[in-house]
């Protein structure tokens, strides 16, 4: 089930990350290995996520490598390091849509999104580089544990992108 696009305001949202540069059907590898690791540097730090998962998606080349940032957001800035990026989404206005269903059909969700701000005139916060389209925050919420959830189709996932202002 895909809700309709809508446009929301974010506030801004500290994060930490493993950022990684792969291709779109080397995810899962890439996926388990940041997660690993990132879990593993809260724990170690005392900090623990206060939502959802993220991926922010900084670079798309969908024919090439992605720039994806594995992420989890948390109370109050930190410093990091090493393969540690802590940063920030954000404030500002995003279109989105929330998917109920299997991770497999994201790619099709996010292009339902990016044909309807198309539609509608909505011009997204990015820039054109010779990597790819450089995002200022295209994420995907994954708004419960896939661990944790019996069937694929009762996965639930939010697909937001900046708007630029």
């Amino acid at each position: 089930m895909l809700t309709l696009p809508e446009i929301v305001e974010r506030g801004p949202q500290p994060y930490v990350a493993v950022r990684e540069r792969v291709l779109l059907g080397a995810m899962k590898p890439a996926v388990d290995r940041a997660f690993q690791k990132l879990f593993g540097w809260l724990g170690a730090n005392g900090l623990e996520p206060v939502g959802a998962a993220f991926f922010k998606y900084n670079v798309i080349d969908m024919g090439g490598m992605l720039e994806v940032e594995f992420a989890v957001p948390i109370a109050k800035e930190v410093d990091a390091g090493g393969e540690i990026t802590a940063a920030m989404l954000p404030a500002g206005h995003y279109a989105q849509v929330k998917w109920t269903g299997p991770y497999d059909a994201l790619v099709d969700v996010n292009a339902v999104l990016v044909g309807w701000a198309k539609e509608k005139g909505v011009r997204w916060d990015t820039q054109e580089t010779p990597e790819g389209d450089r995002f200022a925050a295209r994420i995907e919420i994954y708004e419960n544990n896939p661990a944790e959830v019996e069937d694929p189709k009762d996965l639930v996932t939010t697909v937001a992108i900046k708007v630029a202002d």
